[in-house]
């Protein structure tokens, strides 16, 4: 729709959301550049590695949403990783509200002044741009989780998502696809209720269940509180944008000393709202965005209790099993092999997954005391910007 603004270039580095910090030069995954038409975006995923599993120690290919999604599916679907937190899939790309917005505006234009509209359409297409961002950088953050996981890094398909040149053809799921996907989310939760009864053998597992579930409801509420904030913020610079217009205009009535002071004013509201907007924009990229996604990371987390609680309770069932199969002196040997398997399993998975958790713990506390900091920085920076012009205002006033 238009151009980054210059500034917002300048701080794209400072306001882009790190949650999973990786240094390792040997395998490093960004996504540079982006195309968005209107039903769908197109990634460039550009791969620099040194390891000797790649054909080429630099590469780029193309890839849409779907592709992503495609790669989080086989991995959740993958046995061998039901140990590990599987990254969460990136949201599917919205661009919905700042066109609807647009739509609206173009339908509003003859009740503005040129001023206004022209205004406004700039808020607009910043949001847009902003929407644009938040959506690349969710994918890279996918990548770049899985390209920093000692285990998923090394997933086949994972490296034919990078590095296979051609199109993958991933298609979207069909309607009976869907159904079935909600009718596994069904049987899912129902399946919860009835191994919730398991009585948990570890009290570390225990523990980060509790912790989990109350966590989870609290980052939600959060995204909520902090969602309202980003939104007030928005609106006090929209209000900005008809307040400096309404000045101007009760200035061309003047013919006074006050028609300098409406003007001043009104030049001072159109440099408020630039600050005010710029303190939503960061609000949402540095706090708002990073709840958003550990509300999907926790949720992985949770999905890895419930695939190791699902391991206990095909435990306990098949020590019952080979209990009754003894009794009966009928296929014993066939139970015990079961047994064992089962057990082998549920150790495998408790294993990997007080790793996951651990490393989880580590990650969730780098990442928010990054964030915090970068906004409590750029908190400081634009209320000082706004100090300076309102003194430069009141000095300016005084002075005539």
């Amino acid at each position: 729709m238009a151009s980054t603004p210059e500034e917002n270039d300048n701080d794209s580095k400072l306001r882009s959301v790190s949650v999973d910090l990786n240094n390792d030069t040997s395998f490093m995954i960004d996504i540079p550049d982006a195309l968005c038409e209107r039903d769908k975006v197109k990634f460039t995923v550009h791969t620099k590695t040194t390891l000797g599993t790649f054909q080429k120690p630099e590469f780029s290919v193309l890839r849409q949403h779907e592709d992503f999604i495609w790669l989080h599916d086989t991995l959740v679907e993958t046995e061998e990783y039901a140990g590990h937190i599987i990254p969460p899939s990136p949201p599917k790309p919205d661009f919905e509200s700042p066109r609807e917005k647009m739509h609206k505006l173009g339908e509003g234009e003859a009740t503005m002044t040129k001023e206004e509209y022209t205004k406004m359409k700039q808020e607009l297409e910043a949001e847009y741009l902003a929407v644009f961002k938040k959506t690349v950088q969710v994918h890279e953050v996918f990548l770049q989780r899985l390209s920093s996981h000692p285990v998923l890094s090394k997933d086949r398909n994972f490296q034919i998502f990078l590095e296979y040149d051609q199109d993958l053809s991933v298609r979207r799921k069909n309607a009976k696809e869907m159904f079935g996907g909600f009718f596994k989310n069904m049987v899912k939760t129902a399946d919860e209720v009835i191994i919730s009864g398991v009585k948990e053998v570890d009290d570390f597992f225990d523990q980060e269940k509790t912790f989990l579930l109350d966590y989870y409801n609290k980052i939600r509420d959060a995204t909520t509180k902090a969602e309202k904030m980003t939104r007030a913020h928005k609106n006090v610079a929209d209000d900005y944008i008809h307040f400096s217009a309404t000045l101007d205009s009760l200035s061309a009535d003047e013919s006074t000393a006050l028609k300098m002071y409406l003007l001043k004013l009104a030049e001072l509201f159109e440099k408020l709202r630039k600050v005010e907007g710029r303190v939503a924009s960061d609000e949402d990229l540095k706090l708002t965005e990073l709840l958003r996604y550990y509300m999907r990371d926790i949720q992985a987390a949770k999905d890895l209790l419930y695939r190791r609680a699902r391991a206990l309770a095909d435990y306990e069932s098949s020590n019952k099993a080979l209990d009754k199969a003894r009794l009966k002196s009928k296929e014993v040997q066939q139970a015990e092999e079961h047994q064992q398997l089962c057990c082998q399993k549920f150790e495998k998975l408790s294993e990997s997954g007080k790793r996951e958790l651990i490393s989880f713990k580590g990650r969730r506390v780098v990442a928010f005391r990054k964030n915090l900091i970068e906004m409590a920085e750029l908190e400081i920076k634009h209320a000082k910007s706004s100090v300076s012009l309102l003194q430069s205002c009141i000095d300016m006033l005084k002075t005539n």
